[in-house]
């Protein structure tokens, strides 16, 4: 028998022509916005159809680029003295006097070595001072210049409808302005590996952009972008960002040293089936039609990494044969009793633990139920 896994592209071009058809009915669409606990009366409000800058405010902001563009670095991933060949490329903003800069995590998410490079083309190295993954925040040292400028916190969140300025690096450009404004708070990605709670902005950010500020009219950091994501309904882009304020007890931990990793057991969910999510329970039925997954809905996965407590707990990837049906693959119906349907909710139930937690999962194996145990550990000491 033709058996395979279903990492990567070693799926059939028939099943991933079976699959594509089957999210035109806007399964995957349809389900992320409910994979987040339900907001209550009054949170994650949003500015519908944003006014564009006035002329007095596009002057307001552009008055504030020579005052922030010297805080603002380009953050990358080798050394100071060599970055012929650069492995990741951020933004980031100074915050103090003696150096301390911040930045996005995923920027510098698995780097061995860090520079940065200021306005006037000066690089410098950079060591982490700490993080945290869950919020995608990390506290940089870089040994600059006296008198070099920094850019003091917001005393306070913002509001919709503000007006804001980031500088980045997206595409291959150089501290690069950009403009907008507000228009979401306590915004939520979907997906519990992107931080809850985020700024939404019209500007127009893309990658290279992540990890630079996003400052108010007064010139004060209010946030770190964060992500971009695509609005299904306009088809636009949207940004995101993390917010900060000067009482924040996140920064206050970073400065303290505090590294603290998002919690993992060590799988994913890859190729063609990563659009399936989200999938809602009641369209289980008609996946499991062309998969063979069984009759109760929940969690499959494509693969287990390896050193992981998914692998040492032997939990099943899915495994399909030759008429890419499943023959083996544990589904996860519930952790620690809480009920789960599909991937999405299995990552955001993992994620309300940390690491070092010891949690039990709910699996169906071959139509069986069992109970499964493991240990939770930090998402940088596993390789996927």
């Amino acid at each position: 028998m033709n058996l395979r896994s279903v990492r990567g592209g070693l799926v059939r071009p028939f099943l991933v022509t079976l699959l594509s058809a089957f999210l035109t009915v806007g399964i995957a669409q349809q389900a992320a916005p409910t994979a987040a606990p339900a907001p209550q009366s009054g949170q994650n409000p949003r500015m519908q159809g944003a006014k564009p800058l006035s002329a007095q405010e596009q002057a307001t902001l552009q008055a504030l680029v020579s005052k922030v563009r010297p805080a603002t670095v380009r953050v990358e991933q080798c050394a100071n003295t060599s970055c012929t060949s650069r492995d990741g490329v951020g933004s980031g903003v100074l915050i103090s006097a003696d150096g301390l800069v911040l930045t996005a995590y995923h920027v510098i998410q698995g780097a061995t070595i860090l520079s940065v490079q200021t306005e006037n083309r000066t690089r410098y190295t950079a060591q982490v001072v700490g993080y945290n993954d869950q919020d995608d925040l990390a506290l940089l040292r870089v040994k600059v210049p006296a008198g070099t400028p920094f850019l003091p916190l917001a005393a306070a969140r913002p509001v919709i409808g503000d007006i804001a300025l980031a500088i980045g690096n997206g595409n291959g450009a150089f501290l690069k302005t950009k403009v907008g404004r507000l228009t979401g708070l306590d915004a939520d990605a979907g997906r519990a590996d992107f931080p809850p709670g985020t700024l939404e902005l019209d500007t127009p950010l893309i990658p290279g952009d992540s990890g630079g500020p996003v400052v108010n009219a007064r010139g004060e950091l209010t946030g770190i972008v964060s992500y971009i994501s695509l609005n299904p309904q306009s088809k636009q882009p949207q940004s995101y960002a993390v917010p900060v304020t000067a009482t924040d007890p996140r920064l206050t931990q970073l400065k303290a040293g505090a590294k603290l990793d998002a919690p993992i057991i060590g799988i994913t969910l890859a190729g063609p089936f990563a659009e399936l999510s989200f999938l809602p329970e009641r369209y289980f039925a008609e996946l499991t039609k062309l998969l063979k997954l069984g009759d109760t809905p929940g969690a499959f996965f494509s693969s287990v990494s390896k050193n992981s407590p998914a692998e040492k707990a032997g939990l099943r990837p899915l495994v399909l044969n030759g008429n890419d049906e499943r023959v083996s693959g544990d589904i996860v119906t519930a952790v620690n009793g809480k009920r789960i349907v599909n991937f999405g909710e299995f990552q955001y139930a993992v994620r309300a633990y940390k690491p070092g937690d010891t949690i039990t999962l709910s699996v169906l194996r071959d139509g069986k139920p069992l109970e499964v145990k493991l240990t939770l550990v930090g998402r940088s000491t596993v390789s996927n």
